[in-house]
């Protein structure tokens, strides 16, 4: 197998060649066919995420077809198209797994960051957390979905009912999101960064209602908001612009210090919140959807050797929509 290796933080990936590896129990072997490229990556590179381990392979948004069982796997069979995210283990016998809220288990394993991801030809994943994707759809169009699609998800659930939407960073998980916010009758309003009218014209494709710079106010008060940008300054903002009562749920693993704010701005039951991973649940729950909500990704590809090339431009905002990677 071969893969881009992150072998020293802040360094560029390198490309390797590797033994083959055989999953062990539980695990199932993946031929990687697609792959895509999150915010999240840029943020393990730069040494922003807690006790890193490198050398370490990137990449949790996985698309492949099984080609080898380890022992005791079932329900899953060779030559299956399935889905790998950015959870890939959980203990199931923490007070957390046990209440079924695996996304904050105490003994983790994350794909790409504390176990080797898809930044490969080949990776070894925990059998319970892959998803089988059928055959509709390009391994490229579903790739974004494995984790700009689900943290999306869970954090729409987490945000409540609300028909107001303001999504904060439109990129790879918010262009999805507000696809489906739309399908479920919302109304979306799209904040980018300050003058980034073509970022704007794109949310306005995706159906959103109003789009205009994080430094704005919205034509109305929003029922909840959504920041997926990694800024913490945008919190404050985001409490303004949401009612009494509202809702602004932070999406990102990683978030700069956020300053501080008047106490008015949380006052009259508005809520903030954090979103943490996923559970199973949230993957099969939305993966069930996306063939009703007609789902389109606007993706930019790139080849596995062109990995670093595709997080300079990520950190550039260089595309529209996700990149993704194919061996």
């Amino acid at each position: 197998m071969h893969a881009m290796v992150l072998k020293m933080l802040g360094q560029p990936l390198e490309w390797t060649e590797l033994p083959d590896r055989s999953p062990g129990k539980g695990e199932i072997r993946v031929h990687v066919l697609a792959c895509g490229v999150c915010r999240t990556d840029l943020h393990l590179l730069d040494g922003e995420l807690p006790n890193p381990q490198v050398p370490i392979i990137p990449g949790h948004e996985i698309v492949g077809r099984i080609d080898m069982l380890g022992p005791g796997v079932e329900g899953l069979r060779v030559g299956e198209r399935v889905g790998i995210p950015w959870l890939g283990h959980t203990c199931g016998v923490c007070p957390y797994c046990m209440a079924a809220r695996e996304n904050l288990c105490d003994r983790p394993l994350f794909t790409g960051y504390t176990r080797d991801g898809g930044f490969a030809t080949s990776t070894i994943a925990d059998a319970r957390y892959a998803f089988p994707l059928g055959e509709l759809g390009s391994d490229v169009s579903l790739a974004p979905l494995l984790c700009a699609g689900l943290i999306g998800w869970r954090s729409l659930m987490i945000a409540g009912d609300g028909k107001r939407l303001g999504l904060y960073g439109f990129g790879a998980a918010a262009h999805i999101l507000a696809q489906v916010a739309r399908w479920e009758g919302r109304s979306v309003l799209a904040f980018t960064r300050p003058g980034d009218i073509a970022t704007q014209a794109f949310a306005r494709r995706l159906g959103a209602t109003w789009a205009g710079g994080s430094d704005e106010m919205p034509p109305e008060p929003l029922d909840t908001a959504i920041i997926f940008a990694t800024a913490g300054d945008l919190v404050p903002l985001a409490l303004k612009a949401v009612r009494k009562g509202g809702r602004v749920v932070c999406a990102g693993i990683h978030m700069s210090d956020i300053p501080s704010f008047p106490y008015g701005l949380l006052w009259e039951e508005r809520q903030l919140l954090s979103v943490a991973n996923l559970t199973r649940q949230d993957g099969l729950d939305f993966l069930r959807l996306v063939p009703d909500i007609g789902i389109v990704t606007t993706t930019t590809t790139y080849q596995l050797t062109q990995a670093n090339q595709a997080l300079a431009d990520l950190r550039a905002g260089k595309f529209e929509g996700a990149a993704v990677l194919v061996p």
